[in-house]
């Protein structure tokens, strides 16, 4: 854990203890993932503190796994690269700004559902805020978001932004490609996956994708005319050496 740069292996650290956090809660009746998960804003069990508290809840074992797996292998690097501060402040930016976006997307859903206030819980009416999804009353308190994903997809972000020809192995792919390509790929994933019912905050996803591209390009840009310079470049191909070696024979 040495070679691991300070707020990537604090970040590993805070996100374990909140995992194991969730289940000493539970003895004790305490929902974690409720009570520091984000919640839909119209909703009761709505906090604001949730934007961030949210990063650090998750909801299974292979779901925490696979985003620290990705803190480790690509936060460390970007940290290195950004400093220790700035790595923070945009690390939970893209978190909270994911969460934010997460939040917009269930209130254009919210407004486009039929709402009823008492609904059939059991064998008994309860009263609450309820939308009809599926012909089932859904309460929206269950609305309730969990991960650091959102943070996460930003890492991915600047990794493919400020090494965008770095080639790496992606399973099952055989052969290795380039970051930018990795990068564009799984944000054509996430967009074609938000027509899906998984049950996975996918907008949330390409809301810190979003949100880490707009922070690189405040940071990077110092003139006016660079945004379609960085773009371009992004899709650049890396120019060939004009050098060439020639060898004399004695």
């Amino acid at each position: 854990m040495n070679s691991i740069p300070p707020v990537t292996k604090n970040l590993l650290i805070i996100n374990l203890l909140f995992f194991l956090g969730i289940f000493v809660a539970e003895k004790y009746g305490i929902n974690l993932r409720s009570e520091l998960g984000l919640h839909f804003f119209m909703a009761e069990d709505f906090s604001p503190y949730q934007l961030l508290t949210y990063m650090f809840m998750h909801g299974n074992l292979e779901h925490i796994f696979f985003n620290m797996f990705a803190v480790w292998m690509f936060g460390r690097i970007i940290e290195q690269v950004m400093g220790s501060k700035r790595f923070l402040f945009y690390y939970l930016a893209c978190g909270i700004g994911a969460g934010l976006i997460q939040e917009a997307v269930q209130w254009i859903n919210y407004i486009n559902l039929e709402h009823v206030d008492v609904a059939r819980v059991g064998s008994e009416l309860v009263k609450g805020t309820y939308v009809v999804q599926h012909g089932m009353a859904v309460d929206i308190n269950y609305w309730n978001t969990v991960g650091a994903s959102g943070a996460v997809y930003g890492i991915l972000l600047a990794f493919g932004m400020i090494f965008p020809n770095e080639k790496m192995f992606v399973f099952p792919i055989p052969v290795p490609i380039k970051a930018k390509y990795f990068v564009i790929g799984y944000a054509i994933i996430e967009l074609f996956m938000t027509r899906s019912n998984d049950g996975v905050a996918h907008y949330a996803h390409l809301g810190g994708m979003l949100v880490g591209f707009i922070i690189l390009l405040l940071w990077n840009d110092n003139n006016q005319g660079n945004l379609l310079r960085k773009i371009r470049n992004f899709f650049k191909r890396k120019p060939k050496s004009n050098i060439h070696i020639y060898k004399k024979n004695y």
